[in-house]
């Protein structure tokens, strides 16, 4: 109590001395004042804290009615939640119950129209039914269960390519012709095997959702002209078994000139051989013919010989009047005279026979650099693409073949101008020795 007289007695000598002179009873005065509001303020605040204690003592009750009030709510949905799993569990159990076998009958749903799809993809049926191939397929990558409805128009979709596949009609579709293009014709469709017009056989062309005319026609195409044209509900008509498969192989079956260029330079000389060796044959045929007429002419007449013929040439060495004195010496003149038409009979029947032998020979050289060819396609590739191997065995295969070709044939011409040139021999000794004992028996030649 005394510091604080202390305290106040040096503010009040500090006020009296800023203040100048201030008298004892204003100094108190002045302290009562200064109390008064201090003691008025801290009631004001006593007052404004007990308002604020009443607040929030009103906002806790209200909070914690709330609390119970959102208590009671949370725990009447757990229960609800705990009785609605319950229901949830107890209904996917009934769903796996009742669903049973139709979780594989919808997979073998998705399976069927996969391989449907794939089947049908290049039918001729796409065209008078363009929408079942997307049916099919969404019906196959679908994620979720078909429905019934689904599963109705996939059977329906099945129901309709029997039906058509049992009928020959005659339909209007757009046509691509071999030229480009693209036009409404009245065609004649065989269930799913085989699709014409008047000029063409058809195929379907999936890019464009049209029939497309072939550019190489199979045979028996009049047959089907035929049957268009007459009137008869009973015919004949070529029909492709495999729908489509047989006529695209005739597509891609290569034609004489495409085998051809496949042999490449060893080909085209083993044909430039043949054909040579086939030109010498028929000329060599030709002269054989021409002297075996001719000695068949002078046979009919032996007195008069001609030098136009072997025999006659035989003849003229005999004479008229040969001298038998000396038998063995003519019958070397005869052999030395048979014997220098030997030549010219067999004249090119060498170079027949080597053309025979080389032929097959430059077969096999073909099919050495086909294979060499093929080995490194498959080195570079590791055979995983054959088209890079196709080259170098086509021209192994065919070049072996153009050799067998050429060759079997010319040994055969060879063998028969052999037999031919042996036999004009043969009849010029056999002449010779019957013109010999002739004369031996003092006949002449005319007898």
């Amino acid at each position: 109590m005394k510091r604080l007289l202390w305290i106040a007695s040096a503010m009040l000598l500090s006020l009296s001395v800023q203040a100048n002179v201030l008298s004892p009873d204003q100094l108190l005065e002045r302290i009562r004042s200064e109390k008064n509001t201090e003691e008025q303020l801290m009631q004001e605040r006593e007052q404004h804290f007990l308002q604020a204690r009443n607040q929030q003592a009103r906002l806790l009750a209200q909070a914690k009615k709330a609390l119970a009030e959102q208590e009671s709510r949370a725990a009447a949905l757990k229960s609800t939640f705990t009785a609605n799993e319950q229901e949830l569990a107890d209904q996917e159990q009934l769903l796996k119950q009742q669903v049973g076998d139709l979780g594989e009958l919808f997979a073998v749903v998705r399976q069927s129209a996969g391989d449907l799809a794939g089947q049908w993809r290049s039918s001729l049926l796409n065209v008078q039914f363009p929408q079942r191939i997307e049916q099919l397929e969404r019906l196959s990558k679908g994620r979720v269960l078909p429905n019934a409805a689904q599963v109705e128009s996939f059977w329906l979709t099945v129901l309709e390519d029997m039906t058509a596949t049992g009928r020959v009609e005659r339909v209007a579709a757009p046509v691509i012709g071999v030229d480009g293009q693209r036009q409404t014709q009245d065609i004649l469709r065989v269930g799913p095997f085989s699709a014409y017009n008047d000029q063409a056989f058809l195929t379907f062309s999936e890019g464009d959702n049209a029939y497309r005319a072939l550019p190489k026609q199979p045979s028996g195409l009049g047959q089907v002209k035929n049957w268009i044209a007459s009137s008869d509900a009973v015919g004949l008509i070529p029909v492709d078994p495999t729908r489509g498969s047989l006529v695209e192989q005739l597509q891609r079956q290569p034609s004489l000139i495409d085998r051809l260029k496949q042999g490449g330079l060893v080909g085209w000389v083993i044909v430039a051989l043949g054909l040579f060796g086939f030109a010498l044959a028929a000329w060599r045929m030709f002269g054989l013919m021409q002297v075996i007429r001719s000695v068949r002419e002078q046979m009919r007449n032996l007195s008069q010989p001609n030098s136009n013929n072997p025999l006659g040439r035989v003849l003229s060495v005999l004479g008229p009047n040969p001298q038998l004195s000396d038998l063995e010496t003519l019958e070397l003149k005869l052999d030395e005279a048979v014997m220098l038409e030997v030549p010219q009979l067999e004249k090119g029947q060498g170079l027949l026979k080597l053309l025979a032998a080389v032929a097959p020979l430059l077969g096999l050289l073909g099919t050495v650099t086909g294979m060499i060819i093929t080995f490194q396609a498959i080195t570079q590739s590791g055979g995983g693409d054959s088209r890079l191997m196709a080259d170098g065995i086509s021209q192994a295969l065919v070049t072996t073949v153009e050799g067998l070709v050429v060759a079997i044939p010319l040994l055969f011409l060879h063998s028969v101008l052999s037999a031919r040139s042996k036999m004009v021999v043969q009849l010029l000794e056999q002449q010779c020795v019957g013109l010999l004992a002739l004369h031996m028996s003092g006949k002449k030649r005319s007898e």
